[in-house]
């Protein structure tokens, strides 16, 4: 009873006391013996992997990116510019008649095919056939006149180597002899006119070509003073297409001609091709003929004038058209394809260029017109230079690249540059503008 009462008494002292400090050391928790061999080795391959790393893990270098590049050489681009057009009739002509009357048959199938001399219309030829027969006998009458002022003259010339006639009447029957003569001339005269106009009631085609609908039908009089057009025939067989240039670039052009930076091309060269309005080329190639001398003071234009064959009638006159003319060849020029091209935000030219330890750097570049699917460069990058194609999106200025040479195969898989081929802008695209390029018939192999 001892020990009860002992702590009885022991726990009264404790609450009577201001403060009391109550410990009690709670035995360690043992675990199942169940549990021990399945967290013994856990905690063995933790202080083993502790003793063998002792230090940090260090992150996996990342790759270097991959990019694609072709190798700048100077080669001969021709220098191709698309202007634009408008299809004109390399002859035409106004049929129109030439003696007044009654329009009495019309001897052509409208929209077809004549050819100079054909007749076209008929007009009432009975009063020129009258005229005509009046001309003719007055030409008698003038004719009989004569003979007898001949007769006339003779006599009294025998007659005065005879001494029995005067000189003063051989010089009156010798002017009398004249003034018929005068007379019979003038009288063929009017027998010729008369015969033209007679002939000209045939109202015949002035030129070969293709004639337009008429403009008079049969019953039509045609009075004098009033003789307007009956159709129209316009040559279609070769044609004309006029276009324009603005005369800074074609003074840049010749500049450029004489000091020898662009070469000539060959004289009698068919260097002009068209492209339809609805993108399709022309099948047939043109040759210039010349240039105007004169600007159009609204625009700043000159008109360039074109031939092409046309025997298919597939050009019409007015239809609008591009003319992709070659107008020099640059022998050294440097070009790159046309995705190597990147803007700045303020709308400058540049490209990547690989350098000779790998980096890569931005390059500013001047680039001028499209060349197939390339950019002429005119200023910015030397020959031998790498430009990136491909893998933009991977790098930034000074990383270490990968180079994959791009670079295609001369007559391979390399850029076409034939007058045919290339695709040009209307104007200078030295400014950063957006160009128009001429779809392709097959499209280019796209790289990886």
């Amino acid at each position: 009873m001892r020990g009860p009462m002992r702590r009885a008494s022991l726990s009264r002292r404790m609450f009577s006391g201001a403060s009391v400090l109550v410990t009690r050391n709670l035995p360690a928790r043992i675990p199942s013996p169940r549990r021990v061999p399945a967290i013994l080795p856990a905690a063995l391959l933790l202080v083993g992997l502790a003793a063998c790393n002792p230090k940090q893990v260090a992150a996996p270098t990342p790759p270097v990116p991959e990019v694609g590049f072709v190798t700048v050489e100077p080669q001969a681009i021709p220098y191709v510019r698309d202007l634009p057009g408008r299809v004109a009739p390399m002859r035409i002509a106004e049929v129109r008649s030439r003696v007044s009357g009654l329009v009495v048959k019309r001897l052509f199938e409208q929209g077809s095919q004549v050819k100079e001399g054909d007749i076209l219309y008929k007009i009432d030829p009975a009063p020129y056939e009258v005229e005509l027969a009046s001309a003719e006998a007055s030409l008698a009458r003038q004719e009989a006149a004569l003979v007898l002022a001949r007769q006339q003259a003779d006599r009294l010339e025998q007659l005065l180597s005879r001494a029995t006639a005067s000189q003063a009447q051989y010089d009156a029957a010798y002017a009398a002899k004249k003034q018929a003569e005068a007379e019979v001339a003038g009288a063929k005269a009017s027998r010729q006119k008369a015969q033209l106009n007679l002939d000209w009631t045939d109202v015949r085609a002035p030129i070969t070509g293709r004639i337009g609908r008429a403009l008079l039908t049969e019953g039509t009089l045609i009075e004098p003073g009033s003789m307007g057009a009956l159709a129209t025939i316009q040559q279609l067989d070769p044609i004309y297409v006029d276009i324009t240039q603005s005369v800074g670039e074609l003074n840049r052009l010749r500049r450029d001609l004489a000091s020898g930076e662009l070469a000539r091309l060959e004289d009698n060269t068919a260097n002009v091709h068209l492209i339809m309005d609805d993108n399709s080329l022309y099948p047939l190639a043109g040759r210039l003929l010349f240039s105007d001398v004169t600007a159009d003071p609204s625009t700043g234009q000159v008109t360039l004038r074109v031939q092409f064959p046309n025997p298919h009638d597939e050009l019409f006159p007015g239809m609008y058209v591009r003319a992709r003319i070659k107008q020099g060849i640059d022998s050294d020029a440097i070009a790159v394809p046309q995705q190597a091209i990147q803007r700045t935000d303020d709308g400058r030219a540049e490209v990547w260029v690989v350098r000779a330890d790998e980096t890569v750097m931005r390059q500013p570049v001047e680039v001028g017109p499209v060349v197939g699917q390339n950019w002429l460069i005119r200023s910015g990058l030397k020959a031998g230079q790498r430009v990136v194609t491909d893998g933009f999106q991977k790098i930034t200025a000074g990383i270490k690249v990968k180079p994959l040479d791009q670079t295609p195969v001369h007559g391979e898989t390399g850029p076409k540059h034939d007058a045919d081929e290339a695709a040009e802008v209307p104007g200078d695209q030295s400014s950063g503008g957006k160009a128009e390029v001429a779809p392709r018939a097959a499209a280019a192999q796209q790289r990886h």
